[in-house]
């Protein structure tokens, strides 16, 4: 594995870390007199993802490369749409806002397992990238079955 692709790839998954910090940090607030019982969770979750950031950065600044520290145009189109969406939603706000943190990990999940699945990271950045994957599942399983914390 040449360094130039594995910076490469994990540039992509910064990418995709910096678009999940971006749509939790558009969340919050909006949710919380509904599902307060999430809140914790969710301040969970968006440690965990600066954590995931900066052991990205790492693992590029090991290679020898620049870490790209941005969210990628389609995170920030995505964002918008969310926005623009829930404007004009029927009902739960709260509801279809938090429907969107679970589309959004839904993405991330699909984007990890492929690029574990490529076999292209170099052993320690893949078992960096495992480790973020288990996490970022852990969250899509908490907040996939929303109406069950409002029991």
């Amino acid at each position: 594995m040449n360094n130039e692709r594995n910076a490469e790839i994990l540039n992509d998954l910064l990418h995709i870390t910096n678009d999940r910090i971006a749509g939790f940090e558009t969340v919050e607030g909006q949710v919380w007199e509904s599902y307060s019982d999430l809140k914790g969770e969710y301040d969970r979750m968006i440690s965990e993802s600066k954590i995931m950031k900066n052991d990205l950065i790492n693992l590029i600044q090991e290679d020898g490369k620049t870490a790209d520290d941005s969210a990628s145009a389609a995170g920030a189109i995505h964002r918008t749409w969310i926005d623009l969406k829930n404007s004009f939603v029927g009902g739960s706000k709260e509801k279809s806002t938090l429907e969107n943190v679970v589309y959004g990990e839904q993405n991330a999940i699909k984007a990890y397992e492929d690029v574990l699945a490529s076999g292209e990271l170099n052993t320690k950045s893949a078992k960096i990238v495992e480790d973020q994957l288990n996490l970022i599942r852990q969250s899509y399983t908490k907040f996939k079955n929303i109406e069950d914390y409002k029991k």
